[in-house]
């Protein structure tokens, strides 16, 4: 099973909106044959598990392991609970059970009906906490949100504006743990930043320095005085504008209206929630929200969020934007290269994070 983990974790950031699944084939002690899901509407890592295996005779005395318990209904590819069952195998280990309602037990149902000996819970907590994204988005009815930012030593994002001038351009964190943002940008689905972020930094949004697909882009402008030649206009990528519904200034220049759109919210209600509503409905398993102060507070004000990601510096501002504060000590806390990488959890619960329980 902790090999099924390893291969599952191959297609993260990849796989949306389907979960991250690995599979093991085991005959008399020895894997013959594994396989992980790579793409959503491609083979599932079962299917690519018994592919690889050259003797198909062996499946008929081979033991299945898989992280994910198989899929049972007709979607872009057939169930693989009935491929298990078609080759003869035996002997299956389930990590977990797939709490989508498609599935929720009924492929190990299947499994079960056919004869075969099911057995379910191996590593469970760490199968999981590999699929927080995908058990969260079913369960809570909302995408899996990390808060990330950083600060200054003395606990401030940004610098007084008289700083700002003599110093030039702020960076908090070095070039290692900005390369590692890139790398987080690509294990999800989407990013949001707020408007002075926007105004400040001019961000495009993308995922760069490494290889990933692009990333839903999502901005706060509540009265839309962004340019439209702004940098996360750029590239042809989706990107969402969040403003005031009551606003009447809505015109998208025609070469973007394929990829813009704008999404009127109530500012005198919760932005977060309102935001989170927006993503379940668009089906996304995943944000991360990068800024500005004003938004990271009001997610976590709200009780949603379920990682926070915190960059700690080694410079001193004084005075200036003071950083977002949590409650309760770190889970856990790595050194990049002299920066300070804090990592902290909402209310865990059973591999799964957040505060807000049974939304509807």
């Amino acid at each position: 099973m902790s090999r099924c983990l390893q291969l599952a974790a191959n297609g993260l950031g990849s796989t949306y909106p389907n979960p991250l699944v690995g599979c093991v084939i085991v005959h008399q002690g020895k894997i013959i044959g594994e396989g992980w899901h790579r793409k959503a509407g491609e083979p599932h890592a079962e299917v690519h598990a018994i592919n690889s295996v050259r003797n198909k005779a062996l499946l008929k005395k081979s033991e299945l392991y898989v992280n994910l318990e198989p899929c049972s209904h007709h979607g872009r590819t057939p169930p693989c609970a009935d491929l298990i069952v078609k080759m003869g195998v035996p002997c299956v280990f389930i990590g977990s059970l797939d709490e989508n309602s498609r599935v929720n037990g009924a492929g190990v149902a299947r499994l079960e009906r056919s004869g075969c000996q099911v057995t379910v819970g191996i590593l469970e907590k760490e199968c999981r906490e590999l699929n927080r994204r995908f058990f969260t988005f079913h369960r809570r009815k909302r995408p899996y949100i990390i808060l990330k930012w950083a600060e200054s030593a003395d606990e401030f994002i940004f610098p007084a504006e008289d700083q700002v001038a003599e110093r030039g351009p702020v960076w908090i964190s070095n070039t290692y743990s900005r390369q590692l943002v890139h790398k987080w940008r690509a294990e999800e689905e989407a990013i949001l930043v707020g408007t002075r972020t926007m105004e400040q930094d001019d961000p495009s949004l993308t995922v760069r320095e490494i290889k990933g697909k692009p990333i839903l882009r999502l901005f706060i402008d509540r009265q839309l005085r962004s340019s439209w030649q702004s940098k996360v206009f750029q590239g042809g990528f989706r990107t969402v504008v969040f403003a005031d519904k009551s606003n009447n200034r809505w015109q998208i220049p025609e070469e973007l209206k394929n990829n813009v759109r704008i999404i009127g919210l109530d500012f005198e209600a919760s932005l977060a929630t309102q935001i989170v509503d927006f993503l379940f409905e668009e089906e996304v398993q995943s944000l991360i929200v990068e800024g500005g102060a004003f938004t990271l507070n009001a997610f976590i004000e709200a009780g949603l969020w379920d990682e926070a990601r915190v960059f700690r510096g080694n410079a001193l501002f004084g005075e200036g934007l003071g950083a977002p504060k949590l409650s309760g000590m770190p889970e856990k806390e790595v050194s990049i290269r002299g920066d300070r990488l804090l990592y902290y959890r909402n209310d865990p619960e059973d591999g799964i994070s957040g505060s807000i329980k049974n939304r509807t």
